[in-house]
């Protein structure tokens, strides 16, 4: 399903489910600390968001047994909670989505645990900008290719690798709509988008090669190489003149 232009109901809905989404990563930061669990955390999400009156998105979808994702080190999406301790210096993304009222928002934030190299915490603050840098172009009439390219050139800056068989996408209705948002592109290609649709943009950028596996677990992607990376995401409404992200506080 091609992502509709939601209802001013609807956005209100998914205005709501963001806040949500963002006040249980906002604990999330607090709580990752060397000595946690990665169970730990997802059980701390699942109270939060229980407490805030959401339905965690992921739990069951597709079968995903947990509420929440957590991708650490050379893990690069769709990790499955563990009872294996953060490590000081362990770079952690947390991938959440929540439901409330039927509307979807889906977000994701990498941190260093403890203190990190400063190659690590380079990778994270440039994958956050290149995530920025693809909000910043939206508006009424954006082509999916004009936020890849947006997106790509911040990365390229830094010769990161960029994932390329993981893409952002609509949202809204359900977790993963059309149309796909790929990390790179041409400006001026692609779908054309419409003030009112609801995407998520969520750049995975790789210390080293661009290129992934895929876990025995059927979930867990890693890199190729077992270098590090990190993953950011907002849920963003498009408006007449730019966007407003609707997973923050």
């Amino acid at each position: 399903m091609f992502t509709r232009v939601k209802t001013e109901a609807e956005l209100e809905r998914m205005r709501t489910s963001g806040r949500m989404l963002a006040t249980v990563h906002q604990a999330i930061r607090k709580f990752a600390v060397p000595g946690v669990t990665e169970i730990d955390v997802a059980q701390l999400a699942a109270k939060e968001l229980k407490a805030l009156g959401g339905t965690p998105t992921f739990l069951g979808y597709y079968g995903f047994p947990d509420v929440i994702c957590i991708s650490v080190n050379d893990a690069v999406v769709h990790g499955i909670p563990k009872n294996r301790e953060l490590k000081d210096g362990d770079l952690a993304s947390f991938d959440f989505g929540v439901t409330y009222e039927g509307m979807v928002t889906d977000s994701a934030f990498s941190m260093v645990i403890g203190k990190g190299s400063t190659d690590v915490q380079q990778l994270i603050s440039v994958t956050e900008q290149s995530m920025l840098a693809g909000i910043a172009v939206l508006k009424d009439g954006v082509m999916t290719g004009d936020i890849g390219a947006a997106v790509e050139a911040v990365l390229n800056l830094h010769k990161y690798g960029i994932v390329r068989d993981l893409v952002g996408h609509g949202v809204g209705h359900s977790l993963h709509e059309e149309p796909d948002i790929a990390n790179y592109g041409v400006a001026g290609t692609g779908k054309q988008l419409s003030a009112g649709m609801t995407i998520a943009i969520e750049p995975m950028a790789n210390m080293g090669t661009e290129r992934i596996i895929m876990e025995d677990d059927g979930w867990t992607v890693r890199t190729a190489d077992g270098k590090p990376s990190a993953h950011f995401e907002h849920t963003v409404l498009i408006t007449e003149s730019g966007a407003e992200i609707l997973t923050t506080l």
